[in-house]
This record gives C-alpha cells, sequence and structure tokens, in this order.
C-alpha cells in the first residue's frame, strides 16, 4: 500500500495522461487508417463507435466505485477489505460484460438504425459494431482489473499496458486494412478484428499484474460468490457515477444524430471534431482521476481539511492547462484537419468547432474535476441528479432548438453542450465549496472502521 504523503497529483496524473491519451490514440489511429476508404467509412465508424462507447461507460461504473472504494480502504490501512472489494468488483464486472456483449452484438443494426445512421453506411457500420460489441466483455474485465490497479497507485503499469496494446493494435491494422501478407482486405470490420485481438493481450497481462502488484488472486469461485455487501458498497458509487456517465454518452448519442439529419458531411466533420476535442478532454480526465484517487486517500484517512483544499488547488491547475492546450488544438487546427481530409467544407466546418471547443473545456475541466471529487467523498448522487436534469431539460433541447430548428448547425450543437458543461460545473463547485459532501465522507470513514477488527467506528 501506498502511503498518502507520498501520493501526488503529477505522479498518478501523468501516468493516467500517457494511458488515457493512448486509449485515445487508439480511436485516431482507427480513423486515420480508415480514412483511406472515404469519410463515409470514417462516419460510420465514428457513430458504431459511440455505442462502443456507451457500453464502456457501463462497465466503468464497477470500475468506478471499486476504485473510490479501495482507496478509503488503503487510506484506512485496510488492505484485506481493499482485496474483497476488488474481487468483488472484477467478477461482477465479468458478468455484466457478458450481457453487454450479447445485446450489442444481437442488435447491432437495430442501434444504428436508431441513432439514424444512412443506410448507404450500414455494410461499414454492422459488421464493425456485431464483433467488436460481441466480446465487450473482455473490455469489462480490463476496466476492472486496472481501476483496481490505479486505485493502489499503480498507474505506470497500466499505462505500459496500453501503450502495449496501441502497438499491438496498430500492426494489427496494417495488416487486415492494407491486406499485407497476401491477406484478404477486411475494411471497418478490420478495426474490430484488431480491436479484439489487442484487448486480448490487454487481458492476459492486466490480470498478472493486478496479481504480482496488489496480490489480488481470482478463482472460479470469486465470480460467482459475489458478496452482496461489497457490490452495495461499490453500486453506492458506481451506480449514480454509470447514470451520469452514461446519461451524458446517450445525450451526445442524440446530438449525434442531429448531425446525422445534417447530411454525412456533417457526421464526418463531428467525427473528426471529437478526435481533436478528446485529446483536451484526456487533461480533464487525468487531473479529474487523479485528484479522485488522493482524496479517496485522504477521506479514508480522516483527513477532511486537506482534502477539501486538495481540490481547490487542482482545479485552479486544470482550467489554466486546458485553456491553453483548447486553444492551442484551435489554433493549429486546420493543419490537424488536413491528416483527416481533404474536403474544404469538413476542415472550415471542424475548425469553427475547434474555437468553439475553447469554451466547452474549460467548463468540462471545471465540472470533471469537481464531479470526481464529490464521488471520492461517496458523494455520488447529487452529480448524477444535476447532470441528469441539465443534459435533459436544457442540452439536448437546446441543441435541436439551435442546430436543427434555427439553423445553427454544427455551432449549435457545440453552443449547447457549452451551457451544459458550465451549469454543471459552477454548481458541483458550489457544492464543493459549501461542503455537502463531508457527510458523505463522515459516513464513509466511518463505515470503514467498522469493518477493521478492534476499531472503534470513526466520527
Amino acid at each position: 500500500m501506498r502511503e498518502t504523503q507520498k501520493l501526488t497529483l503529477a505522479s498518478l496524473a501523468g501516468p493516467i495522461f500517457v494511458e488515457q491519451g493512448l486509449r485515445i490514440l487508439l480511436g485516431t489511429v482507427d480513423m486515420l487508417m480508415v480514412s483511406h476508404l472515404g469519410d463515409g467509412a470514417v462516419a460510420a465508424l465514428g457513430v458504431a463507435f459511440q455505442v462502443v462507447i456507451v457500453a464502456v461507460i457501463i462497465f466503468n461504473f464497477i470500475g468506478v466505485g471499486a476504485s473510490v472504494v479501495i482507496t478509503h480502504h488503503l487510506g484506512a490501512h485496510d488492505e484485506p477489505g481493499a482485496d474483497q472489494i476488488a474481487r468483488a468488483a472484477i467478477g461482477f464486472n465479468t458478468w455484466v460484460g457478458l450481457g453487454v456483449s450479447a445485446l450489442v452484438a444481437l442488435l447491432a443494426r437495430p442501434l444504428l438504425g436508431w441513432m439514424q445512421l444512412p443506410a448507404t453506411l450500414m455494410p461499414h457500420a454492422v459488421p464493425f459494431l456485431t464483433l467488436m460489441g460481441g466480446t465487450l466483455f473482455l473490455e469489462a474485465q480490463n476496466i476492472a482489473m486496472a481501476a483496481t490497479l490505479r486505485a493502489h497507485a499503480y498507474t505506470r503499469p497500466v499505462m505500459a499496458v496500453t501503450g502495449f496494446q496501441n502497438v499491438v493494435n496498430v500492426l494489427c491494422n496494417a495488416v487486415v486494412l492494407f491486406g499485407l501478407f497476401g491477406l484478404p482486405q477486411l475494411g471497418v470490420a478490420g478495426c474490430a478484428v484488431s480491436g479484439v485481438i489487442s484487448r486480448v493481450i490487454s487481458f492476459v497481462i492486466l490480470r498478472r499484474l493486478v496479481r504480482q502488484k496488489t496480490g489480488v488472486r481470482l478463482g472460479l469461485f470469486d465470480y460467482f460468490a459475489l458478496s452482496r455487501e461489497r457490490l452495495r458498497r461499490i453500486l453506492s458509487i458506481g451506480l449514480p457515477a454509470a447514470g451520469e456517465n452514461l446519461s451524458y454518452w446517450i445525450a451526445l448519442v442524440v446530438v449525434t444524430s442531429f448531425a446525422s439529419r445534417m447530411g454525412e458531411a456533417s457526421i464526418a466533420a463531428f467525427s473528426y471534431s471529437r478526435q481533436m476535442t478528446n485529446w483536451v478532454i484526456l487533461f480533464s480526465i487525468s487531473i479529474g482521476l487523479g485528484t479522485e484517487i488522493l482524496i479517496g486517500y485522504l477521506v479514508g484517512s480522516g483527513e477532511i481539511d486537506r482534502a477539501h483544499r486538495e481540490l481547490l488547488d487542482n482545479l485552479r491547475k486544470g482550467v489554466a492547462l486546458v485553456f491553453v492546450v483548447s486553444g492551442l488544438v484551435a489554433l493549429f487546427s486546420p493543419q490537424l484537419m488536413r491528416g483527416f481530409t481533404s474536403d474544404p467544407g469538413i476542415i472550415d466546418a471542424a475548425v469553427q468547432m475547434a474555437w468553439l471547443g475553447v469554451l466547452l473545456e474549460t467548463g468540462r475541466v471545471l465540472n470533471v474535476v469537481c464531479v470526481n471529487s464529490l464521488r471520492a467523498t461517496g458523494d455520488a448522487r447529487f452529480p448524477l441528479f444535476m447532470g441528469f436534469w441539465s443534459m435533459w431539460c436544457m442540452s439536448v433541447p437546446l441543441a435541436w432548438l439551435l442546430g436543427l430548428r434555427l439553423g445553427f448547425g454544427l455551432n449549435g450543437l457545440i453552443i449547447a453542450m457549452i451551457c451544459d458543461e458550465w451549469l454543471r460545473g459552477l454548481i458541483n463547485y458550489a457544492r464543493w465549496k459549501r461542503r455537502g459532501w463531508v457527510k458523505y465522507a463522515e459516513r464513509s470513514r466511518a463505515h470503514v472502521a467498522q469493518l477493521q477488527p478492534g476499531s472503534e467506528p470513526a466520527s
């Protein structure tokens, strides 16, 4: 177990930044390598991948909940309790993954139709989603194991595994997309084949790392003997986190369907813009996850005032950093876009969205860091209710109004998203400043203390 005093935002967020960047690079590389097939193939891949992302968010709710509860136990020096939570998380996520894999594989075409993907693009998207979706249970296990390692502050090994996964994915893509070694060219479906191979390899390595680094060993019995009490504690954090994230991505899928109604060029521009934006979101994610781990340890050790200051310090750094990075991405967006397409209309639309993205991403980092910190204390329901209200009562209706009804097009969609991120960010920040989360932190600390033999409940 790592001592809290030895953990810093840089030591945690740095490897997380690289790891998450490598994950984003998987999608970016797929887009670049598929772009030689045409903008239609890219649009199909972008829409189909939204379904995969929603599935991954479902798996992440166990990862998020387990990570927070594990840090509470480790902060209180209860390693056996942390190990029990890790086994429960990995076992349960396996079953969730099997269920989601079956649904996505069987309903690939109806899901794409619901997202209003043009019929001409279905031959690209359906095989990809069927194969990629049918093997999502591997991703479910990988997410739970990676969350366990991060909670123990082993962020560098997770980073290394993701890097190796990228190398495998690129090499496999080159073979299946370009027909190397005399093999057939598989088109967009080839990206799914590459993804499956790289996931299998990551699964094998992560399982070994969990055993070596944390001492957690999984037997067949652990997949069936799932403790109701441990799952309840994981789900008390994970379900609200999943609800908020799932709500966000479903809202994004709806907004993407608005872009689909604007034509193939708009879908392609929106997909390319998301690829550029993902690299800015990366800073928000890494700072948010690093802060979450730190605050989880501090809550477990009972250092409430230090946890309060940690969020405020990290938030100032995050907003300043994201403002600079998003500005640089907007400045160089014309050059970046030429790496994807030569269509001047698509490039112009994506550049305009990149400049609006400066406002969008500074609001997002405020929101992400505050939400992750609230969850780390056990205050997970407030971000859920706030997010659901903002997304579905303001963001989606406003996107429809500005983008389709009033004719602002893709820019209207981004303006609606800006309003959503800033509103949620400011309200979640106010929640933290007013210390509405303290009672949840004290409750989490007391629960961990009660589970330790010979310990008195924390006040």
